[in-house]
């Protein structure tokens, strides 16, 4: 990897894991998005989501990529089956949580796709690594993880290898920010956020030049919290359904590697302990959803705190 940024082994490993998925996912797509056959299944898990082969397929793959590189033994908790033991270790340390094909019905347009794989340390109580990959942009893997020496950071890929350090920047005002939310599905989420007029007023506001340089934009799962990451957009909120957790958790950790802030809408910072302690707690986290604000600054995320209805 080209780039004056270095990873330890396991992100490294899994960074490589997430683009291999990616190379095998990339062609069969496009052909599904050409051919008009989405291999579409009923899905079962999660009634109203979209499920296809591929997402499936993907599941799988990463089952059998990450093993031998976690030969103790982990938790695999997928969006596509319930958490799963994989070795020897009845009780292993580490949970991998993936979401394999994220905005699946748009990757199998050829428009967007992502994938996502988060390690979580249950003695540290924390993620340790995170990869969230890009299928069809040149911006691939974003990515953080945990240091020897304690810290966390977070870093970009590029298709052709170039690494860059990502770590939030600037004090942008919110009637000059570019905030995005996903916008998909008309009622549950596209209405609850145009109908907030205080928030919607305060993008519109004009800058002291008298220009009107707030942005509204659309977005998706955790590659949303990576864009504010790299400094692409400067906040992204969910308000309307809240993220399950293997959407949220892999964003959340590189945004707060980076060095940006994340709230709940009570205005308290989203922890990185996401509870999971046991098999059966971490078999109840994947249900819950989470409301949320995620912002490069600590300062834009509490004007949009307060411009929320």
């Amino acid at each position: 990897m080209a780039g004056q940024v270095s990873f330890p082994d396991l992100a490294r490993q899994i960074a490589d894991a997430v683009r291999t998925v990616m190379d095998e996912l990339r062609p069969q797509l496009v052909q599904a998005a050409l051919s008009g056959n989405r291999h579409e299944h009923a899905n079962t898990r999660h009634a109203g989501n979209f499920l296809s082969s591929y997402d499936l397929r993907a599941h799988d793959r990463y089952r059998q990529l990450l093993t031998p590189l976690l030969p103790v033994g982990f938790v695999y908790a997928s969006e596509e089956a319930d958490p799963q033991v994989i070795g020897e270790d009845p009780d292993p340390d580490l949970c991998v949580l993936a979401d394999p094909l994220d905005t699946s019905e748009l990757a199998v347009r050829a428009l967007h796709g992502y994938t996502h794989v988060m390690v979580y340390s249950r003695k540290l109580h924390r993620p340790v690594a995170a990869v969230v990959g890009d299928i069809y942009h040149h911006v691939q893997l974003y990515l953080a993880a945990r240091h020897d020496d304690g810290t966390d950071r977070a870093s970009l890929i590029t298709r052709d290898g170039d690494a860059h350090p990502l770590r939030c920047y600037g004090a942008t005002e919110l009637n000059q920010a570019l905030v995005t939310s996903y916008l998909m599905r008309p009622a549950e989420r596209f209405r609850p956020l145009a109908s907030q007029d205080r928030l919607l007023d305060a993008l519109a506001s004009p800058s002291p030049d008298g220009s009107r340089r707030g942005r509204i934009g659309v977005d998706f799962g955790s590659v949303s919290l990576c864009h504010v990451a790299a400094g692409f957009t400067d906040a992204t909120v969910e308000i309307a359904k809240g993220f399950a957790l293997w959407d949220l958790a892999p964003g959340h950790y590189i945004l707060h590697a980076a060095g940006g802030t994340t709230l709940t809408l009570a205005g308290e910072p989203l922890p990185l302990d996401y509870g999971l302690t046991t098999l059966d707690a971490i078999t109840q986290a994947m249900t819950p959803r989470q409301k949320f604000i995620a912002a490069a600054t600590p300062r834009l995320a509490g004007q949009i705190l307060r411009a929320l209805q």
